[in-house]
């Protein structure tokens, strides 16, 4: 199940909304956490996400957990996926394209085309 449509139109996975729900309990500041986009090597920008409602706006809510990010970034974020993926060997939340967006190997990075 995908999330209500927000302020950047960001969509999240079930296994990303369960993991978000997860850590945000865990770091005491439950159904709350922020995504920001920081500069990255492999790619522009590079996602970065930290428990509790640091500033922003709401850019995507699912399963009791609200994602919030920078209103400077919400253009950068239009359309995009997150995900998560975990196995034996740990997990990470990747970025899932949309047209004309190219994400790093890495899949926490990402290019987007000026426009």
């Amino acid at each position: 199940m995908l999330s209500t449509l927000m302020a950047a139109n960001l969509r999240l996975t079930a296994t990303a909304a369960a993991e978000l729900g997860r850590q945000a309990a865990v770091a005491g500041t439950p159904g709350q956490m922020h995504l920001d986009l920081t500069p990255g090597e492999c790619a522009e920008h590079v996602v970065r996400i930290r428990p509790g409602h640091l500033a922003g706006v709401a850019i995507a809510r699912a399963d009791g957990v609200t994602l919030h990010a920078p209103q400077s970034q919400l253009k950068l974020l239009q359309g995009l996926c997150l995900d998560y993926r975990g196995d034996l060997s740990g997990g990470g939340f990747l970025i899932r394209s949309a047209n004309g967006i190219q994400t790093c190997a890495c899949g926490s990075a990402f290019n987007r085309p000026m426009s």
